[in-house]
């Protein structure tokens, strides 16, 4: 994933959908200069690691995505 995806991501995550979190998920690689773009932007590129180490329940998701909050109650995960 590119730059080119995080600034179309960019330009409609928050303005026309309403996001909150603009996260992007690709099952390839995130290249370096979209890594300085996406922290510039308040965006969030997943390469196809973190969901690996997700599925396999040896770490929560908020641990992996720093943009997302913990729970506000106790899971099996925590």
């Amino acid at each position: 994933m590119g730059t080119p995806d995080l600034q179309v991501l960019n330009g409609t995550a928050r303005p026309v959908h309403g996001a909150d979190v603009a996260v992007i998920v690709t099952n390839g690689r995130v290249t370096a200069p979209a890594v300085d773009f996406a922290k510039q932007q308040r965006l969030h590129g997943v390469d196809r690691q973190t969901p690996a180490v997700w599925a396999s329940g040896s770490r929560p998701l908020w641990e992996l995505l720093r943009a997302v909050p913990p729970p506000r109650r106790p899971t099996s995960l925590s």
